[in-house]
């Protein structure tokens, strides 16, 4: 347990550039220096987790904690993950309340995002190598990375992935039953949580929340920020257009700009951009407010993640799943590049950019001990000492 706190507190504190870099570092700790699971299981955890509301990263900590520790390892892995975002963001929400404006921290995240390309890219060769399993599913992984390019959604994009290939690839290997069993288990957890939902919704006690607690504040808080967290697919941009929806014009909580300040906040900072919500609920309601915000927002990726986790190796006993799984995971590939493509285009405009992305890049691949925290730090002192030069 001390070993998961260790690991994921560490990774707490570096894990800058979005899901898909932190989960590049995660590859790197869990599967080739600690060895405590293979990188196609990682890799079907990826896939999966992609399918599911919540951030991704942080629901991958909780599979690597659940994967090593059970129960217990899944709770410190999260913990151990999310916290130094929450306090980090803590500290600055007290700023800002106290003093009504943010640090001047963007100069000293200059050169941390071109290096955090290059860790996502050592990412995407290692899985990508394993996902390619035929030219079948490079061709599925080709057809997401256009479509993610073109605009349509991560999730939209997943699912369509894995279904076109559970179908095609099927037919290709034509399925026999004598070979593989078909789980019913992907079936059964959808049923499962279509009940469990339903009777959410429909719950008297749920509905009186929704309708009666407008003098309970902080439970108010709470559930604004559990429904944010049961239902958020995608990224930081859809985080911001249903706070913006929920926070600013329905409830009149915040105003716009107070809003932008605390998603910045959300990108500067660490770990999850989830951690967001700790600055929100502190600028509604104090310290409580921080509080009830960050554990509604993230209790329900706990949830989600003990469901799930013990569904993924059953789904590699069915040809028919493991196919679904198969292009799932490519598709969960090309989303990682269409991340990389679209961050370079925003972030490899000046020269100082390219220089320390460069660096970065001929560190991941030819220092093989080299760690990715440390090739994000030698990047920032890199983009930092560069941006003195014009």
């Amino acid at each position: 347990m001390r070993e998961i706190a260790a690991l994921f507190f560490k990774l707490g504190w570096i894990a800058f550039g979005g899901p898909a870099a932190h989960i590049a570092m995660m590859e790197e700790e869990v599967v080739n220096k600690r060895k405590w699971m293979n990188r196609q299981h990682f890799l079907d955890l990826v896939g999966a987790t992609n399918l599911i509301p919540g951030p991704n990263s942080t629901e991958m900590a909780i599979h690597c904690g659940y994967h090593r520790g059970g129960f217990a390892g899944l709770v410190i892995a999260g913990i151990s993950f999310i916290f130094p975002a929450v306090f980090i963001t803590l500290i600055l929400a007290w700023l800002y309340v106290g003093y009504g404006t943010l640090p001047a921290v963007e100069p000293l995240f200059y050169g941390i995002k071109p290096a955090v390309l290059a860790v996502i890219l050592s990412a995407v060769y290692r899985l990508g190598k394993k996902a390619l399993k035929g030219w079948q599913v490079g061709v599925i992984g080709l057809v997401v990375l256009a479509a993610a390019l073109w605009g349509v959604s991560e999730i939209t994009a997943i699912l369509a992935g894995g279904l076109v290939g559970m179908i095609w690839l099927s037919l290709l290997h034509k399925f026999n039953n004598n070979d593989a069993t078909f789980s019913v288990a992907p079936i059964y957890y959808g049923a499962l949580w279509g009940k469990f939902k339903s009777a959410v919704v429909s719950s008297p006690i749920i509905l009186s929340i929704t309708t009666t607690t407008t003098q309970i504040s902080g439970l108010l808080l709470f559930w604004e920020f559990l429904k944010v967290g049961a239902i958020l697919f995608g990224s930081g941009y859809v985080l911001v257009a249903y706070l913006d929806a929920e926070l600013v014009n329905r409830l009149a909580w915040l105003t716009r700009p107070e809003l932008l300040d605390a998603i910045a906040i959300g990108q500067f900072t660490p770990g999850p951009v989830l951690s967001t919500s700790t600055f929100i609920g502190y600028q509604i309601q104090g310290f409580s407010g921080a509080i009830l915000a960050t554990l509604g927002i993230f209790l329900p990726s706990f949830l989600f993640v003990l469901l799930l986790n013990p569904i993924v190796p059953k789904l590699r006993k069915s040809k028919l799943t493991a196919n679904f799984l198969d292009a799932v995971n490519v598709s969960a590939v090309a989303i990682m590049i269409a991340v990389v493509i679209k961050m370079g285009g925003q972030i490899l405009i000046e020269w100082q950019a390219i220089v320390v992305a460069a660096i970065s890049i001929v560190l991941v691949f030819g220092v093989k001990k080299l760690g990715s925290g440390w090739v994000i730090f030698i990047g920032a002192l890199l983009g930092y000492g560069l941006s003195f030069i014009g």
